[in-house]
């Protein structure tokens, strides 16, 4: 079996500019398909960590509004509460954030934000999957009672899958905060006493303060830890660490089940996006974003989520890194970028393992569609 990833650059003329282009593109992967008239369609979203400048543009969230209203469905915008204590870690901070960043009621063209799990993130529907490591699954309960889903993905590097795109947008991103937590489980980070410096990078980025350093060398509570992996990337010895070989793996099956539970009641009524575009090496999620590690490259679209992020994955590795950015080795075109930031994450394993439990397949077809001519 083969999917279609449909795929424009960002080239624009006078005839159409990118937030018409993408409504183009949209129409061409299908969406008439995915909506019926007064479908309730959350637009599922990352609103940007304040501070963060790297996430989707709000005028393109805009097109797939009207996109939606065109086909006589109702759209809202839509993400769950974040495990960690940041700028969306309950609803009105979350809201606050989201309009501070441009996602607002009037700018959106009256498409409200209504956060997926409500207040504190404890609004969620127990959905049953039976898979390896999850029997059920908790989803933020709004996702579950859209009629349709529209995920919109910003495809980028990151610390605990190598990548994050339409997969994690769904599996971690729609998770309640009791499903997040199940995912991070595993994740359960040492510190490495004989090389710890004791500088308290990572317990002064610690969202769960869970990190104290006393006697020039830095503990975590593992009762208080959330499996972040913030402390792990932070630290400049590496002192920090985890069982990579067993972790990792176990992470992104779990974030795998929690994708099929998201979709379990969306069948024929989902459509993904992923904005291949300021290639970030990390999480949206941080409060900052370093230099793109490749040029931006396109939007791509499809109804098969395993298919679309590993043609997203293959089109970034098909670039060469971009001078200046944090890559040091696979910096050539066709070298593995997601290696060359997360050497030890076994990126593939999530596709691999999404094809396994019915998610969808790795083989595609790239369908290219053109920017219009200018006119003469």
């Amino acid at each position: 079996m083969t999917s279609t990833v449909y795929i424009t650059d960002f080239k624009a003329t006078s005839r159409e500019n990118l937030p018409e282009k993408l409504a183009r593109l949209l129409e061409k992967a299908g969406m008439d398909a995915i909506l019926t008239k007064e479908d309730l369609t959350a637009i599922k979203l990352h609103f940007g960590e304040k501070g963060n400048t790297a996430f989707i543009r709000p005028p393109y969230i805009r097109s797939i509004v009207k996109a939606i209203r065109k086909r006589g469905a109702i759209p809202f915008l839509t993400d769950a509460n974040t495990l960690y204590a940041g700028a969306r870690s309950d609803t009105p901070t979350h809201i606050k954030t989201a309009v501070e960043n441009g996602f607002s009621f009037s700018s959106m063209d009256g498409a409200p934000v209504i956060i997926a799990d409500g207040l504190r993130g404890k609004s969620e529907t127990s959905v049953e999957v039976k898979q390896q490591h999850c029997k059920e699954v908790y989803i933020g309960s709004e996702i579950i009672s859209a009629d349709a889903l529209i995920s919109v993905a910003h495809f980028k590097g990151h610390e605990l899958s190598g990548f994050g795109g339409t997969l994690k947008n769904l599996g971690m991103g729609c998770a309640s905060r009791r499903g997040k937590l199940d995912q991070h489980s595993t994740v359960s980070p040492k510190v490495k006493r004989k090389t710890c410096i004791g500088c308290g990078q990572c317990a002064a980025h610690c969202p769960a303060n869970a990190i104290a350093v006393e006697e020039k060398k830095a503990t975590i509570d593992a009762s208080t830890c959330i499996g972040c992996g913030e402390c792990i990337i932070r630290c400049p010895t590496a002192s920090v660490n985890i069982r990579w070989n067993q972790t990792i793996p176990v992470f992104l099956e779990k974030m795998m089940e929690y994708t099929l539970g998201v979709l379990k009641n969306k069948q024929d009524k989902a459509l993904f996006v992923n904005f291949i575009s300021d290639i970030s090496p990390a999480c949206d999620c941080l409060p900052y974003n370093d230099a793109p590690i490749v040029r931006d490259i396109g939007i791509a679209v499809s109804t098969d989520p395993v298919a679309l992020d590993q043609a997203s994955a293959d089109l970034v590795n098909a670039e060469a890194a971009l001078p200046g950015c944090c890559l040091t080795c696979n910096t050539l075109p066709g070298e593995d970028k997601f290696k060359g930031l997360y050497p030890k994450v076994p990126w593939e394993l999530q596709l691999a393992y999404g094809e396994k439990i019915g998610l969808g397949c790795r083989d595609y077809t790239l369908k290219r569609m053109e920017t219009l001519a200018w006119k003469k």
